[in-house]
Formats: structure tokens, C-alpha cells, sequence
């Protein structure tokens, strides 16, 4: 009623089950639709606590390894620059990391890598080298040279995207064919994927922009970028139910309903504690 969102769905939840689940609002201004609890969003970074479990899942297995040379799976890592500061403007230094990427580095953004949108060199760095934007999901993107060396510093970053390439690379699956078999699948998130049908398409929440005058103004609906890969740093869409049961399978210690996904011994590596 105040126009500071559209809409909503609330959800509260212990690891026995839903406590409370209600939605209020509209799912796009003036719409006509209104906002209910089966509404599908896209999730955004909450892609990524899923991709990990994904790959946890494979260490557990021995298809990957926490600590090993990640440019091992993924060949295309070893040829990612690290950014050196500017020549002079529009010519950016590159030189070759110190050490090599690991899997625990993309997983905890302690790889190198940065993001477009919150490190100021990486915008004029992209457009220097000639790469495309982060948001037109093209492998080509993910070739931004590093901030930092490997381990030297924190950075929230695109590593978990190469993390869905490492999962792709081990699997022979795309990212989305191996999070089905892997994760939603036995989870029940039916409700869950990186390509919405027709019938997520017509619970989809809009997208809003807020103007200068503090009014919100719904966007143009458009489909996903096509892209040439899955983005496992945030691809996916969602219903608030189904990212439930991903949460209380966390709160479970890594099984749901008489599945286990993840090891006991293996949740604190989900986590990072």
C-alpha cells in the first residue's frame, strides 16, 4: 500500500516443516495478477549455495577435488589473466597468476575473480578487452582477468560460474541436466530451472525499476538471455516453497525427507564454516 514493492510471499520455516506462508501485493503493478505463494522469481546469487551443493555432492564422490589445480577440469581457467593496473587508459597490464585456481577458492571468492557490477576496474577492463557484458550469459565474459592472485584476497565475484563449468566438464551434463538429477530432482523443487516453461512463465514475478521520484515502474517482461551456458553464480528461478526445502535440507544437515544429498561431514564445507 506504500508502494515500496510490488508484492511479496513470506515464508517461515524450522527443519520439521513450514511454519508460516503467506503472499500479499501483485506480481507487476497494475497487472492484475496477483502475488500468491506459487509465484516464481528469479533467484538470482541464491543460484549459487545451490551449485555448491552440486559440486560437494562430486568431491564426496572423487570426481573433484576441493584443493586440486581447478584449470585441470576446465582448461579455459589457465588462460585467465590477472589485472595489473592501467598502461594508460583503455590499455589495461595483464600477467599470469602466481599460483592456480582451486575449486574451495571459486567456492569461498577467494579466486581472483571480481564482478562487473561492484569492482570499478572490471567495467572499462571488459570493454578494453573487448568482452561481453556479464548479464548476456556468454562463456566469453567469464574470461575478465582477475582482480587479485589466487588466495591473496576476498572478492564476491563470477568463480561459482566457473564452478558450474567444472560440474558441466565432469558430468557431460549441462549445469541445469546435472542440478535436476543431482539436487531438485530429489528435493521435489519442481518448480525450479534456469529456462522457465509455460507453466513458470505464468507465475512469473516482473521486474520493477525505481524512478527518481521514488516510484516504481514495471519493466517489459523478457525471457532469459539465451546465452551459451547456465550461469551457476545466478541463473536460476524459483518459487519461495521450493528454495524451502533446499534450506531445510541445510537445516537437516544435508538430507530431507528420508533423502541424504550431502554427508554430515560435508556441511561445513557448505556452509564455510
Amino acid at each position: 500500500d506504500q508502494g515500496r514493492v510490488p508484492g511479496v510471499v513470506a515464508l517461515a520455516t524450522t527443519a520439521g516443516g513450514v511454519l508460516a506462508l503467506s503472499a500479499a501485493g501483485e506480481r507487476s503493478l497494475g497487472g492484475g495478477q496477483a502475488m500468491t505463494a506459487d509465484t516464481v522469481f528469479w533467484v538470482a546469487s541464491m543460484t549459487k549455495a545451490l551449485t555448491a551443493l552440486a559440486a560437494l555432492q562430486l568431491v564426496e564422490q572423487g570426481r573433484l577435488a576441493l584443493d586440486d589445480p581447478a584449470p585441470a577440469v576446465v582448461p579455459a581457467l589457465a588462460e585467465v589473466p590477472v589485472f595489473a593496473g592501467w598502461q594508460a587508459p583503455g590499455r589495461p597490464r595483464l600477467r599470469p597468476p602466481r599460483s592456480a585456481i582451486t575449486l574451495r577458492q571459486l567456492l569461498t571468492h577467494t579466486s581472483g575473480f571480481a564482478h562487473e557490477v561492484w569492482h570499478a576496474d572490471m567495467v572499462p577492463l571488459r570493454d578494453a578487452l573487448g568482452l561481453p557484458p556479464y548479464v548476456q550469459r556468454q562463456r566469453r565474459a567469464l574470461q575478465l582477468p582477475l582482480a587479485t592472485d589466487p588466495g591473496t584476497c576476498w572478492a564476491y565475484g563470477i568463480g561459482i560460474d566457473w564452478v558450474g563449468l567444472m560440474i558441466e566438464a565432469v558430468t557431460g551434463q549441462t549445469l541445469g541436466q546435472a542440478l535436476q538429477q543431482q539436487v531438485l530432482g530429489p528435493l521435489g523443487m519442481a518448480s525450479t530451472g534456469f529456462h522457465p516453461g509455460p507453466d513458470l512463465q505464468a507465475r512469473l514475478a516482473g521486474l520493477h525499476q525505481r524512478g527518481p521520484d521514488g516510484r516504481l515502474q514495471p519493466q517489459p517482461p523478457a525471457p532469459p538471455p539465451a546465452g551459451d551456458y547456465q550461469p551457476g553464480g545466478g541463473g536460476l528461478y524459483s518459487t519461495l516453497p521450493d528454495y524451502a526445502r533446499f534450506l531445510r535440507l541445510v537445516l537437516n544437515g544435508g538430507q530431507l525427507d528420508g533423502v541424504r544429498l550431502l554427508q554430515p561431514a560435508s556441511m561445513p564445507w557448505l556452509l564455510h564454516d
